[in-house]
Parts: structure tokens; sequence; C-alpha cells
């Protein structure tokens, strides 16, 4: 019997609203595995079904690159720092970004499907940037466009608040979630 295949959502988050996104998006790939494994025990006349998809969240700053070579999708969540993608989540990637690539720098993760949010003041677009460079140098599959919430935030104190996240948002995450498990449920 073949494992499910493994979803891996990796957050940083300093103010919750990432971390709020990351649990978001892991709610919809979980709905949406559930679904799988209930249509599948149907057709299989009620016989128990197994687990249809492996969803793990986990902190930027626990992720290794086996975490990443033993996934078959992605997920990736960050807030936006400065115009740029915040410092744990990079430093993720930086230490990460090589153990991923075989002996001659060629990507065993190439064409997986990925995702990306950002929870963002007013902008978010640099740090998506940031990671779809990186994720390209991967070859991975973007499968929709990044998820960019801004809240707003301009001054320090406002920055530096815990962050709660709109309802719509929160949607969105959840359907992004399920997007990817949907797509690692069909086979990539």
């Amino acid at each position: 019997m073949n494992s499910p295949p493994r979803l891996l959502i990796v957050w940083h988050s300093r103010t919750g609203a990432a971390r709020s996104m990351a649990q978001a998006a892991a709610e919809g790939a979980r709905d949406v595995a559930a679904w799988a494994a209930r249509e599948q025990a149907r057709q299989d006349d009620g016989a128990a079904a197994a687990a249809a998809l492996r969803v793990d969240l986990m902190p930027a700053a626990d992720v290794q690159a086996g975490d990443l070579l033993h996934s078959d999708g992605y997920l990736f969540c960050a807030p936006e720092n400065l115009g740029s993608l915040s410092g744990a989540m990079k430093e993720c990637f930086d230490r990460c970004y090589y153990g991923v690539l075989d002996a001659d720098g060629a990507s065993p993760i190439s064409g997986r499907p990925y995702g990306l949010m950002v929870s963002a003041g007013t902008d978010g677009s640099g740090a998506a940037r940031q990671m779809e460079r990186i994720c390209t140098g991967w070859r991975l599959r973007l499968s929709a466009p990044a998820l960019i919430a801004r809240n707003g935030a301009q001054t320090p104190a406002a920055i530096l608040a815990p962050k709660t996240v709109a309802p719509d948002v929160l949607r969105d995450c959840r359907e992004l979630g399920g997007l990817l498990a949907g797509l690692l449920l069909m086979g990539g």
C-alpha cells in the first residue's frame, strides 16, 4: 500500500496573522482529505479508507531539507517585513535550499505544486516575489496566485500589534489549502 501524499505547510509569524492563515489552510486541506476518504469508503462499500492525504503544519524554524524532500506539495506562509520576506522564513529557505538539490544541482522536487500566502501591512508583493524566485529555483509549480492578506498596519505600534485575520481572508486561506490538497489527491 502506498503512503498518502504529503502537503507540507511551512509558516512563520510574528503577530499571529501568518500562523492563523497557515492554520486555516491546513483546515481546508484536511477537510478535502476527509471528504476524499469518505468518498473512497463509499466507493469501497463502507470499507475503512486509509488516510487520503497527510497534512503537516510546521514552523519555519523546524523545517529541514528532508521535510521538503519527503513532501509532495507545499504551502509557504510568512509576513512581509520592511518590504521583504520575514527573516525567519528566509532563513528556512537558506537552510534548506541546497539540501533539496542533488549533487548536479538538479531539483528532485521539480514539478511539485506549491502555494504562497503573505501577511502584510499595505503591500506584500516583495515577500511573494522572493518566495516565488526561490521556488522557481527548485522548479516547483505555482498552483495559484499568491494570496496576500493586507491588514493596513502603518505605524510601528500597529505593525507590531497582535493581529486578527478577517473571516474572508481565512476563507481564502482554507480554499488555497483545499486546492493544494485536491491537486495532490488527483496526482499532482
